[in-house]
């Protein structure tokens, strides 16, 4: 069994800087993803296309992450008014959290290229849009990463943890950031062709 560890995490340049505190298997989902947005966000950022590689997240709770310097850069992005909102470092571009739009939901997927060390949040158990050649993208682990992210909301709800984050003023259930909503077609406009 792996002990819970706060690890911490960074943007690219080292400005900003936080803990994603008591990380264990427990206490998220070690996945992958493989979307054409999570592609595209990178692009976006001015980041490399992660393809044909996947994007890490460790998907938990927004009370797990503590920011601990550089708060002025945290900034906020979204493929269309209802899409998850991508917050980033706007001091380098390295994408850090997904989270949805409303605290209410308690749920932030953290980049676990950003996070100092990932043997405490075990091993990955779900991939999501996995490409096939000739047909639609296939996952593995779907049902695991439903329940657990599920089972966290729901906890976190009762509890009022979903009150405790770094991205919503939860008494306005309000981003703490303006969201930069960017065109529909944004999204496809900055892929390959051919994906």
């Amino acid at each position: 069994m792996v002990a819970p560890k706060n690890i911490p995490f960074s943007c690219q340049c080292g400005t900003l800087k936080g803990t994603l505190r008591d990380a264990h298997p427990r206490s998220g989902t070690h996945a992958e993803c493989f979307c054409k947005d999570c592609r595209a966000a990178e692009i976006h950022l001015g980041q490399p296309d992660p393809a044909p590689n996947p994007v890490g997240i460790f998907q938990t709770t927004p009370d797990r992450i503590q920011l601990d310097a550089g708060h002025d850069k945290l900034a906020v992005f979204s493929f269309g008014e209802k899409n998850l909102l991508r917050w980033y470092a706007s001091c380098c571009g390295a994408p850090l959290f997904n989270t949805m739009r409303t605290p209410k939901f308690a749920f932030v997927g953290i980049r676990t290229n950003r996070l100092d060390d990932t043997g405490p949040l075990g091993p990955i158990v779900g991939r999501g849009f996995m490409p096939v050649k000739g047909g639609k993208p296939k996952h593995e682990g779907l049902s695991y990463l439903i329940l657990g992210m599920a089972t966290r909301v729901i906890g976190a709800r009762l509890s009022g943890r979903w009150k405790q984050t770094p991205f919503f003023d939860t008494n306005t259930l309000t981003p703490v950031r303006d969201i930069q909503v960017l065109p529909k077609d944004t999204r496809a406009s900055l892929l390959p062709k051919d994906s």
